[in-house]
């Protein structure tokens, strides 16, 4: 973070500073900040953040112990360390990730590139910061950090030397996205899609489409709006954008993406080759993130990217260092001999559609298709429905075998069942124990074993078991 006095790190959360440890009011204060006690270093900020099974109050001495030299409280603590009261911690994170946004601002060439979409966020954070990093200082998500918290804590990391702030903005629900963008007003506003994913929090698609719509809103006026030609939702929102006076980059794969555009797409099991134009200059990109999808990802990097000055050869060279786009996320571990696909991180139906599609594009004759389903979480009223739709799509994309894991997921292999997949084609388990030693005897040479489900039905660790055994 940059340097801040005490007495401007309380003014710009509205708190009330209590000094301790000879603190003084101009003491300036230049450490990271965080809610996790155990990632805290030395000088650091520790928000004490309230949460549903404990209470990062209980928690301050151990970050003073690592460091902290300031807290961030909603009740005055017994510890040594100097504090600010607020009444709402997360809301006073918030506060102060505007106000350390706006300074560097201020003071340099920052520009701050806001994502979001039902899916692809968090590989095209990475990818665009890969791009970006060789350009300048850039700060950009560990992880997911994407929502209320994790947000915040992103932008507290820039410094007056950052040139760009890639920031992911998640929401299971209306208002989160205009409230976190709104901390920084982004000069680049990037929307991928707006699918059903979280639907369940949105209320319908239409919702989650008036959600997504506030990044453009947020957009700054004279800003950038780039947004997907292929979905239809997305490119309805060019008329927001020119009412935020932001000019419209297209980018995709139609003939309607007139800024970005991929052709002759060729899938392999090592990633994916397309020829990509920018403004009427086109070069081949070698995109060694497994998955036909992640090229659109790739797309809308670089059409962000090349707005921002980078020419598109540099685009190009540097993506196609990328191995990997985050753990979790079609993330190939095993061996030739049997290849896991581990993409457990998170699901919804799009996403479940997706590497459905890309397990039965990749596989060469004499290879076999498998596929191990978990549940697709915060679908609400529509959960049945589209659990019932991957169990269709599983069986018509010709899934040889398909392993459904949980309560959950139990539909999608009632619905193979339904659709001819009786034989032993499709199997069911409560657990991923009871899945994993299944597989351990059922995984053959040649086969070809994608790993899908929401983060909390857990099968990103099946994956990794598998990954581990077959290696």
């Amino acid at each position: 973070m940059i340097d801040l006095t005490l007495t401007q790190l309380a003014h710009a959360v509205s708190g009330e500073l209590r000094l301790a440890n000879g603190d003084t009011p101009d003491t300036i204060v230049s450490g990271g900040v965080d809610t996790d006690s155990r990632l805290i270093e030395p000088g650091g900020i520790f928000v004490a953040k309230p949460g549903e099974e404990t209470d990062g109050h209980l928690f301050v001495d151990a970050a003073v112990a690592r460091g902290a030299v300031l807290a961030l409280v909603e009740r005055p603590v017994e510890a040594a360390v100097t504090q600010i009261l607020v009444p709402d911690v997360v809301a006073a994170l918030a506060d102060l990730a505007r106000d350390v946004v706006a300074r560097v601002r201020a003071g340099g060439s920052l520009k701050v590139i806001g994502i979001t979409g039902s899916n692809g966020k968090t590989t095209t954070k990475n990818l665009l910061a890969r791009i970006l990093q060789d350009e300048g200082e850039t700060v950009s998500p560990r992880a997911s950090f994407n929502n209320e918290v994790g947000a915040p804590l992103t932008m507290l990391r820039v410094t007056h030397a950052t040139r760009f702030l890639v920031s992911e903005f998640g929401a299971s629900g209306p208002g989160e996205i205009a409230r976190l963008a709104g901390l920084v007003d982004p000069d680049v506003g990037i929307v991928l899609m707006v699918g059903m994913a979280h639907a369940g929090g949105f209320g319908g698609i239409e919702a989650t489409l008036a959600a997504k719509s506030e990044l453009v809103r947020a957009i700054r006026p004279g800003g950038l709006a780039v947004l997907n030609a292929d979905d239809a939702r997305v490119a309805s929102m060019a008329g927001i954008a020119g009412d935020r006076d932001a000019a419209v980059r297209w980018f995709g794969r139609g003939a309607s993406a007139t800024d970005v555009r991929a052709d002759d797409v060729e899938l392999t099991a090592s990633g994916t080759r397309s020829v990509v134009t920018a403004d009427g200059v086109s070069a081949t990109l070698d995109l060694r993130v497994l998955g036909e999808h992640h090229v659109t990802n790739a797309l809308a990097a670089i059409a962000a990217a090349t707005a921002l000055g980078v020419p598109l050869e540099a685009c190009i060279a540097r993506l196609e260092t990328v191995e990997l786009a985050e753990r979790w996320r079609m993330q190939p571990l095993g061996s030739d001999r049997v290849r896991i696909i581990n993409d457990a991180y998170n699901a919804s139906p799009d996403s479940m559609s997706a590497a459905l599609r890309t397990l039965a594009q990749i596989v060469r004759p004499g290879e076999r298709t498998v596929a191990v389903l978990g549940a697709m979480s915060e679908l609400g009223e529509y959960a049945e429905e589209e659990h019932d739709r991957v169990g269709l799509l599983a069986v018509r994309l010709g899934i040889q075998r398909i392993v459904v894991v949980g309560a959950p997921a139990r539909r999608m292999f009632l619905e193979a069942i339904a659709q001819g997949s009786w034989d032993g084609e499709a199997v069911f388990f409560l657990t991923a124990d009871d899945a994993f030693e299944y597989l351990l005897t059922e995984l053959r040479d040649g086969d070809r074993v994608l790993v899908k489900s929401s983060n909390s039905a857990g099968l990103r660790f099946l994956g990794d078991r598998l990954g581990e055994s077959f290696s």
